[in-house]
């Protein structure tokens, strides 16, 4: 730890060129002592700083020295960021090693190692049954550095019946859920998602993005996503279980299983999504001994027709 404070004091002196022992222990969240003894330190390894007494004083880097010791190209900063930023899933103690290391960056670097760590949201839940791996999309790259940079792209774009549009996108992030990847932006007809594997053409062309003050990547992803589960999944079944098989059903159901209250006789109501009735039915008809269905009653007949057919078939 204090080698990673040594480095980011030199790389906070190259940036501001002139720092106090409390500025130093502002950024870096240490004692103005404890700050005080890294800038000695670093003079003491020969490292051309010095320190000036009096008003308006503090420690400069003789010469305006440029001594790199991050060893960090401005793309592997972004890189650095990109995957254990804080719109990740990294633990919070990277989270705040990097952000007391963003403060310390020397410009460029700064401003595109914050862009590239709220660029990207990962979600982990799929949609649907796919067990497909991930690849990254054909212009997967190009469109996450279009997000950093904050430039406006020209979108050749196909959707689900192959029809080809073209249109310009200002985005704003990008999204990996499960093998899919989506980049979302604002166009002239509102905020929209874009699958990326449907991408045909992305040309920058060099314009800024004009992104909300308050948007937030990863709210605006949870938003989206609800919409899109509510849309894929529109028929609500209710039913009652004991409570100790709603971990089960929760297991089985995903994010699919709402919790509601007790009933009369001690057991839990539940709301379930599914796409149809005879789908829902189908997936249920194995967990009939942990919950009754209550409605809608076309899921009942249903199960109904289910059992009747096994019964028939296996006696």
């Amino acid at each position: 730890m204090r080698t990673d404070r040594l480095v980011a004091v030199l790389l906070l002196l190259q940036r501001r060129e002139q720092v106090t022992a409390a500025e130093v222990a502002q950024e870096l969240e240490v004692s103005e002592r404890t700050a005080r003894r890294d800038l000695d330190a670093l003079a003491t390894a020969g490292v051309p700083v010095y320190s000036m007494q009096g008003r308006g004083g503090g420690w400069r880097l003789v010469g305006g020295a440029r001594t790199d010791l991050s060893g960090l190209t401005a793309s592997e900063a972004r890189a650095l960021f990109l995957v254990a930023g804080p719109a990740s899933a990294a633990t919070p103690a990277v989270k705040a090693a990097l952000r007391k290391l963003v403060h310390a960056l020397p410009e460029p670097f700064r401003t595109e190692a914050e862009a590239a760590a709220s660029s990207l949201v990962v979600d982990p839940r799929r949609w649907g049954t796919s067990r497909v791996e991930p690849r990254p999309p054909r212009f997967l790259d190009e469109l996450q550095d279009a997000v950093i940079r904050g430039v406006q792209v020209r979108l050749g774009y196909a959707d689900r019946e192959g029809a080809e549009t073209e249109r310009t996108v200002h985005p704003l992030g990008i999204v990996a859920k499960g093998p899919s990847w989506y980049l979302v932006s604002n166009t002239e007809a509102g905020r929209r998602t874009f699958r990326i594997d449907r991408v045909s053409s992305a040309d920058p062309t060099g314009d800024p993005v004009h992104r909300p003050e308050d948007f937030d990547l990863a709210e605006s992803w949870r938003e989206i996503a609800d919409e899109i589960d509510r849309e894929r999944t529109p028929l609500q079944l209710r039913a009652v279980c004991p409570p100790h098989r709603v971990g089960l059903l929760r297991m089985a159901l995903g994010d699919r299983l709402e919790v509601g209250g007790p009933t009369a006789d001690g057991r839990v109501e539940v709301v379930i999504r599914g796409h149809s009735e005879y789908l829902l039915a189908g997936e249920l008809a194995g967990l009939v001994e942990y919950l009754e269905v209550t409605g809608p009653p076309g899921v009942r007949d249903q199960l109904a027709s289910i059992g009747k057919a096994l019964v028939e078939r296996y006696g």
